[in-house]
Order: C-alpha cells, then sequence, then structure tokens
C-alpha cells in the first residue's frame, strides 16, 4: 500500500507539471531578448545570491552593463538584452570567480550555466587559474578527464550501451557512482549533466577504498528544469540477426523487446522542477549446455532463459531557502527470471524461477556553510524482496564436469532492508583545504531459503556413476529461518596543503567500525605528494600511499548463524549408498560453519605512483604503477579434519572456523591515452587503456577449504580473475552530419583454472584435492576479443529547440573558475538534428562483431571426459537495433 502511495505521489507531481507547463505556454513572450543565467557548484546545486554581472562586447551592446543576483533557485534574469556579445562574471563567497566572453544572445530567450568551484576544487575546463597549481588537485585535470558536452553527446542513448562504453573508457574495476551512490541504476542520457573518468586512485580518506582501490566514474545528474521535454524508445534483437556459439550446434532462441521513456520539467518556476522515466523489457537469451551422459554421448544445445524487468524512476528538486536544495529520487524495479541454473553441466530439469523486486530512495541535500564551507548530506534507503523456487523437486546427482541431474533443490527467498548515510564538510582557508565527513551503512535481513533440502550425490567419475559408487552424499536438514543486522561506520578528515606553486601534500586517516567483528582498531592512514614541475601545468606527478580495510559481507555471517551444527544440519557423509537417504539409524555426521570471536578486518597496504602528461591541447597520456600486499583475508580452517580416515570428533564432519590469516599479494601497471578532436568537423575521440597485472592469494574464501589444509605456504596461486594483460577502447567519430559511429575493443589474455583429482582424497567432502606438485590456478585459458560498436542518424525537425528555464536557445556550460571564451553554440550532430524540437533517431548495436570464439570455463577435473577442454563460450555476434523520438 506505501508503495502504491508513493506511485500516485509521483503521478500527482506529473499532473501538476503538465499543468504549469501549459500555463506557461500561455503566457505572452517578453519584449526582446532575455538572458537567464544559471549559478551552480561543483555539485549541481544551486547557489542563490550569487552576483552575476554582464557587458556589452560589441557596437550594439557595449553600452550595456548590469548586475543581479541568483534567485532562489540560482537564476539570474537579464530582460530586454540588445542581441550580440556579452561578457558574463559570477561571483560567490568562497567560491572561484569565473568570467565568460564571447555569449552570444539571440532573439528571444537565452541561457548560461556556470559551475563555480570551491577554492580547492577545479575542473578540467579550469583555465583562468594558475594551470601549474591547478594541475595538483586531486579533483583536477590530472589523473582524471571530465567529459565535454559534445562528448557526453556523442555517447549511446541506451542505459545498458553507456554504461558498456564509459566501462572501455575507464581503467579496469572503475565502479559508476551516480550522484555520490553506488549500485543505482543508469540514469537516461538527457539527465546527465557531467562524467568524470578515473585514470588514477587518489587514495583520498573519504573513500573506503577496500582492495579494489577506489576508481569511480562519476556521474552528476541535473534537474529537469526547464520546458517539458522528453523522450521514448523501442529497441529490439532477434536470432535471426546474431551468430551460433561455438559451442552448440543449433542456434539458439533468443529475443529482446525493450521499451523506455523519460519526462522532466518545471513544476514551479525558479523553484521546483521534476523528471520521471519508465521502462521494461521482455527478452529470452541461451545458456550452453555441454554435458556428457552415462551413455557416453556429448549433449550440447542452447537453453531458453525468458526474463522481464520493468522498472520507474522519479526525482524531485526543490530550493528550500536561498543557500541550499533538495534532491529527491525514487527507484523501483521488479525482475522475473526463469530456468536459472541449467546450462554448463546442468541438465534442463535442474532450472528454477526467481523474482525480485527492489526498491530505493535517495534524498541529498547540499549548500554553504557560511563564507568557507561546502556541505553535503546524503541519504539512501532500501528495501528489497526475493523468492525463489525450483521446476522439479527432486534429489541431485552430480557428476564431476560431466553433468548434473535431478531439482535445483531451491526455494524460499529474504528481505533485506538497508541504509547509507553520509556527510561531508570542505572548509577552505589559506593553503589549507579540509575535507571530513561520516558514514553509516547497514541493515536488517531476514531469510528463509533454502537449498540442497533433498540431497546430493557426488561422483568423482563417470565409472563411478555406472558403478553406483557416490564418493559423497550432503544434505540439508533444519530450520532456514533466520534474521540479523549489521552496521558499519567510518569517519575520516583529510588536509590538502599546498606547500608551494608546484607541490601539494595531503595527509588523511580514516576509521571505520563494524558491528559483526570485535576488533575496534581500524584505522587507515592515506598520504599522497603531488608536484607539477612546469609552468604549464601539463605534467603532474604523484605518489600515494594508504592502509586500507575490507568490510566482511554479512552473507559470510549468516551462513555461520545457519548451518551451525544445531538450527540447521548439513549432513555430510563419505561413500554412501546411492539413493539411499543415511538418516536410518545412527545420526550421520554433520558440517558446522562456526564465526570466530577474535576476526579482524581483512586489511591492505597499497601504495601507487603516477604521471600525467598533457602533450597537446587535445590528447594526453597517463602511466600509474600500483603495489599491494594483503593481510588478514578470510579463509576456512578445518577443526575436525579427517586423519588416517578418522575424525576428532566423529559426531561431526567439518567443523569449519572462519580465521582471518591469509595473505594476498597484486601488482599494476596502467597506461591510459586519450584523444578529444569534439571540436573538429569530424568530432572525434579516442580512449584507449592498457592494463598489465598480477595477483595472487593463498585463499578462495571463507568457506571454500583448502587442499592442504592450514599449509598456507601451499596455496599461494592466482587469483580466478588475474590476466596479465587487458586493453580497452573506445572510438567515436561523426563522419557525416547527424550520422555517429562508436567502437568499442576489449582484451582479455587468459585466465587461470584449477587442476583437481576429481576425488576426495583427503575425506574432507570437498572435492578441491591437486595431484602432487601441483599448485593451485595452475592452468589457464586462452585470451578474449570483442569488438562491437554503435552506429546512429538523427533526423530533426520542426520549430528549433527551445532551452532553459523558460525557454530559449544556446546553451553554453562551463566548469572551473577564471576567464573563457565561451563563442556561439556549436550545432550539434553537423548542425541540423540537435537543434530541432523534434528529433528521431534510428541506431544499431553489436557485440562481438566479429563473430570470435571466446571460451570463458574449461575443465580442469582429471576424471572428467572433458579434461582440459573448453566447456563455456561468451556469447556470439549479437546485433541490437531501435528507434528513439525526443522532444
Amino acid at each position: 500500500m506505501r508503495i502504491h502511495k508513493k506511485v500516485m505521489l509521483v503521478l500527482s507531481v506529473f499532473t501538476a507539471a503538465l499543468t504549469f507547463t501549459a500555463q506557461a505556454a500561455a503566457q505572452p513572450a517578453s519584449t526582446g531578448p532575455r538572458l537567464l543565467v544559471t549559478v551552480i557548484d561543483q555539485t549541481g546545486a544551486v547557489l542563490p545570491n550569487a552576483t552575476v554581472t554582464i557587458s556589452g562586447e560589441d557596437d550594439a551592446t557595449r553600452s550595456i552593463s548590469r548586475e543581479a543576483a541568483t534567485s532562489k533557485v540560482g537564476v539570474a534574469v537579464f530582460e530586454a538584452l540588445a542581441q550580440g556579445r556579452y561578457t558574463v562574471q559570477a561571483v560567490f563567497p568562497a567560491f572561484q570567480q569565473t568570467m565568460v566572453r564571447g555569449v552570444r544572445v539571440r532573439n528571444r530567450d537565452n541561457r548560461l550555466t556556470i559551475t563555480l568551484q570551491l577554492e580547492k576544487l577545479d575542473e578540467t575546463l579550469n583555465v583562468g587559474r594558475d594551470a601549474q597549481s591547478s594541475a595538483l588537485d586531486a579533483q583536477g585535470a590530472a589523473f582524471s578527464t571530465v567529459l565535454t558536452r559534445e562528448m557526453i553527446d556523442a555517447l549511446p542513448d541506451d542505459p545498458e550501451d553507456l554504461e558498456r562504453v564509459l566501462q572501455a573508457m575507464a581503467p579496469p574495476g572503475a565502479t559508476i557512482r551516480i550522484d555520490g551512490f553506488t549500485g543505482g541504476k543508469m540514469p537516461p542520457k538527457s539527465q546527465i549533466r557531467s562524467i568524470r573518468l578515473p585514470r588514477m586512485d587518489m587514495f583520498a580518506a573519504q573513500n573506503h577504498g577496500g582492495f579494489a582501490g577506489a576508481l569511480f566514474i562519476d556521474i552528476l545528474t541535473q534537474p529537469g528544469a526547464g520546458p517539458l521535454r522528453g523522450n521514448a524508445d523501442f529497441n529490439f534483437l532477434d536470432d535471426t540477426l546474431n551468430a551460433r556459439n561455438a559451442l552448440t550446434p543449433r542456434k539458439g532462441d533468443e529475443q529482446l523487446r525493450q521499451y523506455g521513456t523519460n519526462l522532466s520539467g518545471t513544476i514551479r518556476p525558479s523553484k521546483t522542477s521534476f523528471s520521471l522515466s519508465a521502462g521494461g523489457a521482455t527478452q529470452y537469451f541461451s545458456s550452453n549446455l555441454l554435458a556428457v551422459l552415462p551413455d557416453g554421448d556429448t549433449r550440447a544445445e542452447a537453453l531458453k532463459q525468458p526474463q522481464t524487468r520493468a522498472s520507474f524512476t522519479g526525482r524531485l528538486d526543490h530550493a528550500i531557502n536561498k543557500d541550499h536544495a533538495l534532491r529527491a529520487v525514487f527507484e523501483r524495479t521488479t525482475v522475473e527470471q526463469r530456468n536459472l541454473g541449467i546450462g554448463d553441466f546442468n541438465l534442463p530439469e535442474r532450472g528454477f524461477t526467481s523474482e525480485t523486486t527492489t526498491n530505493m530512495l535517495r534524498f541529498s541535500e547540499n549548500g554553504p556553510v557560511g563564507k568557507r564551507a561546502f556541505s553535503e548530506t546524503r541519504l539512501q534507503l532500501r528495501w528489497s524482496d526475493a523468492e525463489s523456487r525450483s521446476a522439479l523437486e527432486a534429489p541431485t546427482i552430480r557428476v564431476n564436469d560431466a553433468f548434473t541431474s535431478g531439482g535445483a533443490q531451491i526455494r524460499g527467498g529474504r528481505r533485506d532492508v538497508t541504509f547509507e548515510f553520509a556527510s561531508d564538510l570542505d572548509y577552505v582557508r589559506g593553503p589549507h583545504s579540509w575535507r571530513t565527513g561520516v558514514l553509516f551503512e547497514g541493515g536488517r535481513h531476514r531469510s528463509d531459503d533454502m537449498s540442497n533440502y533433498l540431497g546430493t550425490y557426488t561422483f568423482a567419475s563417470l565409472s563411478d556413476y555406472l558403478a553406483r559408487r557416490p564418493s559423497n552424499y550432503t544434505r540439508r536438514i533444519g530450520d532456514p529461518n533466520v534474521t540479523y543486522s549489521n552496521l558499519q561506520a567510518a569517519v575520516y578528515v583529510q588536509d590538502d596543503y599546498r606547500v608551494a606553486r608546484s607541490l601539494l601534500l595531503s595527509a588523511g586517516v580514516r576509521y571505520g567500525y563494524e558491528n559483526l567483528v570485535h576488533d575496534g582498531w581500524n584505522l587507515s592512514p592515506r598520504v599522497t605528494a603531488a608536484w607539477s614541475p612546469l609552468r604549464n601545468g601539463k605534467l603532474t606527478l604523484r605518489a600515494n600511499y594508504g592502509y586500507f580495510y575490507d568490510w566482511i559481507a554479512g552473507d559470510t555471517y549468516k551462513q555461520t548463524l545457519v548451518i551451525d551444527g544445531f538450527r540447521q544440519r548439513e549432513i555430510n557423509v563419505r561413500n554412501p549408498d546411492f539413493l539411499e537417504s543415511g538418516l536410518d539409524g545412527a545420526a550421520p555426521p554433520t558440517n558446522r560453519y562456526l564465526w570466530s570471536d577474535d576476526l579482524t578486518l581483512p586489511n591492505m597496504h597499497r601504495l601507487s605512483v603516477g604521471l600525467d602528461r598533457r602533450l597537446t591541447q587535445t590528447m594526453g597520456v597517463s602511466v600509474a604503477y600500483n603495489s599491494g600486499w594483503g593481510r588478514g583475508l578470510l579463509r576456512p580452517r578445518n577443526l575436525n579434519a579427517p586423519a588416517d580416515g578418522m575424525r576428532p570428533d566423529p559426531a561431526f564432519a567439518n567443523i569449519v572456523q572462519i580465521v582471518t590469516d591469509a595473505a594476498s599479494r597484486q601488482q599494476a601497471l596502467n597506461f591510459g591515452w586519450n584523444l578529444n578532436l569534439m571540436t573538429t568537423p569530424r568530432r572525434m575521440m579516442l580512449f584507449v587503456n592498457y592494463t598489465l597485472s598480477k595477483n595472487e592469494s593463498n585463499t578462495a574464501g571463507p568457506f571454500a577449504l583448502l587442499a592442504n589444509g592450514d599449509a598456507l605456504d601451499l596455496e599461494w596461486g592466482p587469483g580466478p580473475m588475474d590476466a596479465r594483460h587487458r586493453i580497452g577502447s573506445h572510438f567515436n567519430m561523426q563522419p557525416f552530419r547527424n550520422f555517429n559511429i562508436g567502437v568499442n575493443t576489449s582484451y582479455r589474455s587468459g585466465t587461470p583454472y584449477n587442476i583437481t583429482t576429481g576425488g576426495d582424497d583427503n575425506g574432507d567432502g570437498a572435492f578441491s584435492d591437486r595431484p602432487a606438485g601441483v599448485t593451485r590456478n595452475a592452468a589457464r585459458g586462452a585470451a578474449v576479443f570483442d569488438l562491437g560498436g554503435r552506429v546512429s542518424y538523427t533526423w530533426g525537425f520542426g520549430p528549433r529547440r527551445r532551452e532553459g528555464a523558460m525557454g530559449g536557445g544556446q546553451v553554453v556550460i562551463v566548469q572551473g573558475g577564471g576567464d573563457r571564451g565561451a563563442g556561439p553554440m556549436a550545432p550539434g550532430f553537423g548542425g541540423n538534428a540537435s537543434d530541432r524540437r523534434f528529433r528521431l533517431e534510428f541506431y544499431a548495436s553489436t557485440q562481438n562483431l566479429m563473430n570470435r570464439t571466446n571460451y570463458t570455463a574449461y575443465s580442469g577435473v582429471m576424471t572428467s571426459p572433458l579434461f582440459g577442454q573448453p566447456t563455456g563460450a561468451s556469447a556470439a555476434r549479437r546485433v541490437q537495433v531501435g528507434a528513439r523520438f525526443g522532444f
């Protein structure tokens, strides 16, 4: 019922928006051209009471000089101007003064948006401040790329394509963050204000970091201010356009029907705006089955996996007072997936259905605090429900890397309610720029999901199966209901001290707490030195050191609550009789999973050095080396491991206690090169990233029993995704008017896989035993390469577009302080389509255009008839076409 009320509220907002838009359209036009100047900060919040001054530059405007203060929503309006060019200057306390030259005012309304920065922050377009000093800022041009408006316009409109392109443009492992939040749905491109791509982890104390570092693709969205605008799109994919997967003799059934729409506009001029988006899809793709059956025949086919999904997003931006603005966003997503769990070695009867509903509510508020500080506060609430059910209720029969039959044995679900609260404060005084903040995140989780409740027989080989000789029988019985809570909290402080024009030193510390771990001493110091030796600021050197800790996942804690040997028992019988339950007579031994009271948070020391060089105004390169060594990683310790075939406590099988004494080590060298020719007639841009890396550890996770027990020195091996070489690139150009081409490439050298004997040699019920002298993850697969792309043509028609808070012509966005010539607005896509009120785009995108066979899985089980052969492959060539209408 609460969800229905929220939907009704959003629909009411939508109706009000249409009403206000109609009223605005009915008002008479003002006499003479107008200029509407919006002043915002680096987060997108408006700056009320900023002083805006305009002065004429040419003969027709030279006598005009005016000054105005921005309104509560940061807009200054200049009425009845003469047509011509003007210089516009914006000033606000504690922010850099910004001057824009060559702003052309035409008939009707004209809009200019200026982004001011705090004294410590400089965006890529910062040209007025000393270039050598600006190159040192962590949020500046060095070691990151802020996409220009032209570059954003050239990106795909489809959110999934856009996400894929941004990942190709950034170094490996970068996480997308939208308005400071991770884990949300990619917004429509029309709602995106700016995109920042990382080229090096800055080790800032505000970022948790963890083992993966803190490489974020930061996307800032914009309010739905201005006249009513929107778009609708539909795209489809069909197997008639696709190629056959190399592992199946017949092309699988595949289809996608996807739609989306968004609408935005003003509810109350200079006060409140809205944006709405909705979308959905019905699809079925194929999962490849490759199984060797008891009669020796190989069964290879593509199995259909249907899916239905729908989503809705509503956003409201409101000016609370003259200093602060509030943003509220609601998202709802529903997904139903059928025939999950099939493919690879799993026969069709192993399928199950999953239904998930996720709701998310976000609030953010920001604005200046006094004359020297700026604050931002964010709150995210998420509640989700998931339910699963098997297609067949039957015991499972597994023959290692040959086939798996029987039921999926999955039922029940879970409900999660989580929150995230963060608040940051920037304060600038003299050469010091301080930042401090807090973070609280956690939630409450309730679940009754259960698996393997009818039992699983595992056979080491097909010959053992034909002889009805299973190696192991497991089954979970008991109560699966469990409820638990988790909480993580952090506080940090950092000071960026500008020692000299060419030297910046940063020092910070972060403290973290997790309620599941008794260890409370989790200090994370960070130190950075940046040096810009050239006066033009085109060379920046940076060195970072940081000590990072990582959270322990709540699902790890959950398993120790559920399968404790009493609430729920996991029967583990070695060499059982086939198709006998094993429950008659004496109680069979059961596994237990224990949480340790002396657990510590996993931690890592990380060191990085980097160089960023701007070769020309349009081309730059960066090189970064990272090294890390982790300690306190999670791994299982078997307190009841068998010795000479006997267990110390015969009433139990494995007693697995989670301990934190494993380790890891990693090194990576990243090279990035980018070219921006978006101001040329062909509007080209190119991003290339190459990474040489090595990642090793002596653990496979908290519950993966190790072949050599506590002998961790014998367990060192590559991580599962350890690839020596990774290359990603994105190229975009406009060969002629309104036609756009984008090409993505990705290459990854082979990843490792484990070699095992196929049997349970040490009698612990885990089939992880390796041959003598073979290290963990000793084998490697083949390299993977993908070439994909997108072509589009846009047709514009109707009157010319009207922009601005109340309609109008040109839009100029300037980020950073200083003096910048704006010039006339460049026409989009060659000058026609984007200037029109209505736009119709036709596009086609493809993955694996060359139809290369990319193997993704291999059999490392020595008793398997497929040993050493590829058992999985990524999708063959897929082509998707669509159309989008916008206004």
